[in-house]
């Protein structure tokens, strides 16, 4: 696969030389009888800074189909309705990978989410696959999808280029974009964020300055790439909130040529530069955000994609994992590999996940509690390990499936029974 690096560039890339007008973005005759289309996610007046849009040379344009009918190949893949929420602290074990033959689509479970398209706000879903979509398209009209895979290397290819995305990676693709999902390791799981609010950005760095964090640089795009198949496809969209189908007589990958700065990307988590202390106390754990989608309230997002990764602790007399805290900000975390340094005693496993709702109290278990208090603090690094979490300002609204689906751990709460009392002079 071949790339072209910085995050939101413009970027410029044919699959056949020529394709690509100089200087017109809709001439009357595109080169070998194209057709231009505009694919634009956001708004045609938004600030140039925040706009973006492609120009995408296409062999046929998508309007060439017939009519979406309701789609019920996947019922678990559902808009949360409220009925399930709770202030309780949640943590689930693995999904389990599938019996028989499920791509991606049909893979698809919804843990919970907030908001709406019009709205704003995310969704969060889990995904366990065994085969690879071949002639099927997905398309989410509602909003991005972040793609973390866990287990499983993925090759997504999208209508502008294709990307290799193994776990420890990340993949973004853009609302409204057409892509499948194919397998190269025969079986695989992870997580998805669905984020209807703004798109995602690289946060501002603030008092850090120039340099840290997620780098432009390191986000890759893929170059065009064309599939010309005359055969049936199924284009399933993800359409304010319900699953709707239908079928077109070619592949929808048949893009020649593109231009512009919305486009689908990958990022390798390991080359996010971890900010720390090198002295005294803790720093927010905001230091680990990749990627963020504001809200209208400065500061405080729609979400946050934050990850931990590797990194060294050198703080002197400080509490090292993260702090008890209640907050004003929803947290899904999930695990890639190893174990976090919050839960160390087993429970939170790679392919599971968890949900602390706003304000109510979360932090480490009793017994990484008592190691980190009694801990001699040397310089250590935390190695194998990588955990991520998605930050939402609004409470997420587990489904039916992540309550009553058979991977709730019931006994979650007892991590945090048996604190000693704290010993007050006499």
């Amino acid at each position: 696969m071949r790339y072209q690096t910085g995050f939101l560039n413009h970027f410029a890339s044919e699959a056949v030389a020529g394709a690509l007008p100089e200087g017109r973005n809709s001439p009357q005759r595109p080169a070998f009888g194209l057709y231009a289309e505009q694919f634009s996610t956001t708004a045609f007046t938004a600030p140039r800074v925040e706009n973006r849009r492609s120009w995408l040379y296409r062999m046929r344009p998508t309007t060439e189909h017939g009519r979406f009918e309701p789609y019920a190949g996947n019922p678990r893949l559902a808009a949360p309705v409220g009925a399930h929420t709770t202030p309780n602290r949640l943590r689930w074990d693995a999904l389990p990978m599938p019996e028989g033959e499920v791509d991606f689509v049909d893979g698809l479970v919804t843990y919970g989410g907030n908001g709406s398209p019009e709205a704003g706000g995310i969704n969060v879903h889990l995904y366990a696959a065994s085969r690879g979509m071949d002639a099927r398209a997905f398309q989410n009209s509602d909003g991005e999808m972040l793609i973390v895979p866990q287990q499983g290397a993925l090759l997504v290819a999208t209508e502008l280029g294709r990307m290799e995305v193994p776990p420890g990676h990340m993949a973004l693709v853009p609302r409204g974009m057409r892509f499948r999902v194919e397998l190269r390791d025969g079986a695989a799981r992870g997580y998805v964020c669905e984020n209807m609010g703004a798109p995602f950005r690289l946060p501002d760095l603030g008092p850090i300055g120039s340099n840290g964090l997620a780098n432009p640089r390191d986000f890759e795009t893929p170059v065009a790439w064309l599939e010309d198949r005359d055969e049936d496809f199924e284009i399933v969209q993800k359409f304010a909130g319900r699953l709707w189908a239908t079928t077109i007589n070619r592949s929808p990958f048949d893009v020649v040529a593109w231009h512009g700065n919305s486009a689908p990307c990958r990022y390798d988590l390991s080359r996010f530069n971890t900010i720390g202390t090198v002295s005294f106390d803790h720093p927010d754990p905001s230091i680990f955000t990749v990627l963020t989608s504001p809200s209208d309230l400065a500061g405080t997002a729609n979400c946050d994609f934050v990850i931990f990764p590797p990194r060294w602790m050198v703080g002197e007399d400080t509490f090292r994992p993260p702090w008890f805290h209640r907050n004003v900000m929803s947290e899904f975390m999930g695990l890639i590999l190893g174990e976090y340094d919050a839960k160390e005693g087993g429970g939170f496993v790679p392919g599971g996940a968890s949900l602390h709702n706003q304000f109510n109290g979360h932090g480490p278990d009793v017994e990484s509690t008592r190691r980190a208090t009694e801990a001699e603090l040397q310089p250590h690094k935390i190695t194998d390990t990588l955990a991520f979490m998605f930050e939402s300002r609004s409470v997420i609204h587990p489904t039916e499936f992540a309550m009553r689906g058979g991977l709730l751990q019931s006994d979650y709460d007892e991590c945090w029974r048996g604190f000693p009392k704290a010993r007050l002079p006499q």
